[in-house]
């Protein structure tokens, strides 16, 4: 079921009303007591993932997955977050 909001509510309340609309709420916005309006969510397009975008621009060495050594443990362990 869809709410009529008049245009003086709307602007005084809007932030409140789109996060309505992005709930799935439909929001008619009326002016003189006339819809004129739909408040809905814009649907964003997911674009596919494209494998191998980063070939060439990212490198890895070859020991990053090795244990740490212990002074690179202490180290990390010492680092303030």
């Amino acid at each position: 079921m869809s709410e009529i909001v008049n245009m003086h509510q709307a602007k005084s309340s809007l932030s409140r009303l789109v996060e309505r609309a992005l709930a799935g709420e439909e929001i008619l916005i009326a002016r003189n007591g006339e819809p004129v309006v739909k408040l809905v969510p814009v649907l964003r397009e997911h674009k596919p993932r494209v494998p191998g975008r980063y070939k060439g621009k990212i490198w890895i060495a070859p020991d990053c997955f090795e244990p740490m050594s212990e002074e690179e443990l202490d180290l990390w362990e010492k680092w303030d977050h």
